[in-house]
């Protein structure tokens, strides 16, 4: 069974999408490793390492998830996690931007996937079963 670590980074709260993408993954087969909301970069690490996760998936709504998730690849390769999956969703820049431009410096930041507000967690799941080779 693969493991997803899931959780909202920074000083965001917004619950209930975690909660739903938590939903969704256990029942479609995954462990999730649920860190929550309020979680540093380190506490996404800290729990893949800890149980050898595929994937860590963060969430941000609060649009400050560009500064949250900046330097977040180079950790993961610091602490011994260079194949890990990286992806990111949400509210994650201030204000309305041009998604590719988005999707461009996240990808230059090392994230996998990339999604926009509003994405249906099904096309993550579709995502997530072709990066694990499922």
């Amino acid at each position: 069974m693969k493991t997803i670590v899931i959780g909202v980074i920074g000083a965001d709260v917004h619950a209930v999408g975690n909660k739903i993408i938590d939903y969704t993954l256990v029942n479609s087969g995954y462990n999730v490793i649920n860190i929550g909301v309020l979680s540093s970069q380190e506490d996404f690490i800290n729990a893949a390492i800890e149980t050898d996760a595929d994937l860590i998936m963060v969430s941000s709504l609060y649009g400050h998830g560009e500064i949250d998730c900046r330097g977040m690849r180079e950790k993961c390769i610091e602490s011994g996690l260079e194949d890990i999956l990286l992806y990111v969703g949400g509210n994650i820049v201030v204000g309305k931007q041009d998604f590719n431009e988005t999707l461009k410096r996240f990808k230059e930041m090392g994230f996998d996937r990339v999604y926009p507000p509003g994405t249906s967690i099904d096309l993550a799941l579709n995502d997530i079963k072709e990066d694990l080779g499922e």
